[in-house]
Parts: structure tokens; C-alpha cells; sequence
């Protein structure tokens, strides 16, 4: 008798639970949602924006990306129901007839912006920063589209600054982001998204570093390259022990007019080395490496704190908030990089800087350690959560 009042109850139960499930399906798909996201074609503002919009299509939203005219070089692969490409310009106080104009392209490309946005209809934006930003987030804000800031630096950028005002929340890539006390907006630390690609690999451990192996040294100077580490990079190499030299594995990314003459001083200095304008498997060749030689966008400290990589950073010279500059201090101050100002450095001293290094292989399995406590991993994740909640109204 018992036996059989379980086997009804259980009978009773499957039912029961299918209509369940189903129920929450239906809820699930009521929630799906449409989202724009706002970033300029340069790698530094795309790369996050990517893997927000891998993490939402994962969820089963759909993803508009808004940008400007740049994007074919970098956004090929953005994983997007459509690409709208709208009119930004960045103004300059200095000069009152490009302000003007400026202006006026501005106003344009929020007239634009707010005809995308009234075809698509998203239930929120997000801002990756740029002045291609400021006409998209400015007509979501006219159309009372709730609009989250995600700011990729350790330095709240200009025009971050200039849409505070008209954001509901501000996503922060560090703690201690400086200018962001300035903003009554809400503040939420989620770090800085990293691609699939990357965080399919993380993980890996730092590559072995026998004493008379292979080095794996790598060097780039963001999406756009850096015609100094043309000038620097090998002529440093060139000053090594030819033991060393002879080890020495180089990847090193070039702008294009510089691509022959980089290969000629390698050749002279006879290391082996790969050049190209632009690697599509950076991340790949990232978690290959023992060093990276680099810049200090957002987007590579990110993917070296996630990948757990060391780095000898050069900021950016001349950039006016110094953002670069205050990225590559968080890494140092963790132990995983070592900065160098690029006006101050010459051949010799990062030849010397470089000698030391691969000659003490415990001292760059700790920075590859140290670099791994500056990473979020699940910076993408939190980023996805913080949408959904806004588009709700929760956040």
C-alpha cells in the first residue's frame, strides 16, 4: 500500500514538474532582452565591449553595437545582430573652428544615434568610453534608455567624465579609479571584461624556463602598434650575449612602414623573430611567452592579470590623464610588471633590465604569479549581472 502511494505521488509529481520547467522557460524568454553597446573601434574599447556581448548572447539577449567608422579594422568578429556606425568627433577647446565643427558633428550623430535606438529599442546601453560614445549615450539618454559607464582604466577618462552626468551607474575596472569620487552616479567595482578566447586559456601555467632553453619574449604596442619599441626593442636585443641572443624566441608586433627595417636589425643581431602589423592569436601568443614588453592599455593589463603573464609596461607618453601611466603602477605594485618611462629609456638600461631577468627565471615566475592577483576573471559575469539588474530597474 505504501509502495503504490509513492508511485502516485510520483506520477503526481512529473507533471508537475514539467509544467514547472516550462513556466520558467516562459520566464526566461519573456526576460530576453535587446542591449546597446556603445565603444570606439579601437582594441582598448572593443575587446570588452566583445565579451559583454559574448556573455549576453550566451544569456539569449540580442546585441546591437554602436561605434564609429574605425570599426572594420577591429569589430569584424563583434558578435552582434547589427553594427551601426554613427558621426563622433573629439572637440578641441584650443581651436574654436574644429570645436565648432565638432559640435556640430556631434549633434548629428546623436540625431542619428536616436533614430538606431528607436528601431531597436534596448531596455539599457552600456558605454565603453571614446568620444564615439558621447552621441549613442546622449540620445539613449534623451529617450530615457537607462545607461550603464564602464570605464577600462585606472583614471576615469574624459569623455566618462563628460556622460557621468547622464548615467544611471559607473562599472569600475579598479578599485581606486581616480576622478570617480567626483559623480553621485552608483559605483560598482566589476572589473575589466576579458574575451572568450582569453579566458579559455587562462589557466594555463607559466611555460618552462630551462636554463639553456628557449625564450619566448613577446612584444606589441597595443591594437594601433608603437613605432618606439621599433627603435628600442631590437637595438636592446642587439646589446645582449650572443648565449643569449641565441635563445631568444621574439615576437614582436610592427607598424607597417617599420616591418623591414625591424627585420634587418634582427637579422644583423641574428635572432630569431616573427613580425607583423596586427596578431589575431595575441592571447595565444601572450600565454606562450615567458616576458611581454608592452604598453599599458586597459585591455592588456587585463589580459595579462587574467593569462597571469609578466611584463615590462611602457605607457603611452603624452596622454593627458596619464591613464596608462596609472594602469601599469597597479600592476607594478602588485609584483607582476616592471615600468619603464619611455622618455628615460634607452637600449642599454632595458638591455640590462632584460639581462637580469632572463638570466633569474624565479624572478618572472613570481611576477607571472603576482600579475595573476591583479586579474578578475569573472569581471565579464559581473559586468552581464549589473545590465540585467539595470534594465530591470534594480541596480
Amino acid at each position: 500500500m505504501i509502495q503504490v502511494f509513492v508511485l502516485l505521488r510520483v506520477r503526481a509529481a512529473k507533471p508537475f514538474s514539467l509544467l514547472l520547467d516550462a513556466l520558467q522557460r516562459t520566464e526566461q524568454q519573456v526576460d530576453m532582452s535587446t542591449f546597446a553597446l556603445m565603444a570606439g573601434g579601437t582594441g582598448g574599447h572593443l575587446f570588452p565591449a566583445m565579451a559583454l556581448a559574448q556573455e549576453l548572447r550566451r544569456r539569449g539577449h540580442d546585441i546591437h553595437l554602436v561605434t564609429d567608422e574605425r570599426v572594420s579594422h577591429y569589430g569584424a568578429e563583434f558578435p552582434a545582430s547589427g553594427i551601426h556606425v554613427v558621426q563622433a568627433a573629439t572637440p578641441s577647446i584650443r581651436n574654436p573652428v574644429k570645436f565648432v565643427r565638432a559640435g556640430f558633428t556631434i549633434l548629428g550623430g546623436t540625431a542619428t544615434a536616436i533614430g538606431v535606438l528607436r528601431e531597436i529599442k534596448p531596455a539599457a546601453v552600456v558605454g565603453f568610453g571614446g568620444y564615439p560614445c558621447f552621441p549613442p549615450f546622449l540620445a539613449a539618454s534623451v529617450l530615457r534608455i537607462p545607461g550603464i559607464l564602464h570605464e577600462q582604466n585606472a583614471v576615469m577618462g574624459r569623455a566618462n567624465r563628460a556622460l557621468a552626468r547622464f548615467a544611471k551607474v559607473l562599472a569600475m575596472s579598479f578599485a581606486q579609479t581616480a576622478h570617480a569620487d567626483k559623480f553621485s552616479l552608483q559605483k560598482v567595482l566589476v572589473g575589466n571584461p576579458v574575451r572568450d578566447r582569453v579566458r579559455a586559456i587562462a589557466g594555463m601555467s607559466y611555460p618552462a624556463l630551462a636554463e639553456d632553453g628557449p625564450i619566448n619574449l613577446l612584444v606589441f604596442g597595443g591594437s594601433q602598434g608603437a613605432r618606439a619599441f621599433s627603435d628600442i626593442v631590437p637595438a636592446a636585443i642587439a646589446e645582449l650575449d650572443e648565449d643569449l641572443r641565441r635563445r631568444l624566441v621574439v615576437t614582436q608586433q610592427c607598424r607597417e612602414e617599420d616591418l623591414d627595417r625591424v627585420a634587418e636589425a634582427y637579422r644583423a643581431a641574428r635572432v630569431n623573430v616573427e613580425l607583423a602589423g596586427f596578431f589575431t592569436d595575441l592571447p595565444e601568443r601572450i600565454v606562450s611567452s615567458h616576458l611581454v614588453i608592452g604598453r599599458a592599455g586597459a585591455s592588456t593589463i587585463a589580459e595579462l592579470g587574467a593569462l597571469g603573464r609578466p611584463s615590462i609596461l611602457i605607457p603611452l607618453p603624452g596622454s593627458l590623464d596619464q591613464d596608462q601611466k596609472a594602469n601599469a603602477l597597479v600592476m607594478e605594485e602588485a609584483g607582476g610588471a616592471w615600468v619603464f618611462d619611455q622618455a628615460t629609456l634607452s637600449p642599454q638600461s632595458l638591455a640590462t633590465q632584460l639581462n637580469d631577468l632572463f638570466l633569474a627565471p624565479d624572478r618572472l615566475r613570481a611576477a607571472a604569479s603576482a600579475a595573476l592577483s591583479v586579474g578578475m576573471p569573472d569581471a565579464v559575469e559581473r559586468l552581464a549581472d549589473l545590465v540585467e539588474q539595470t534594465a530591470k530597474g534594480q541596480s
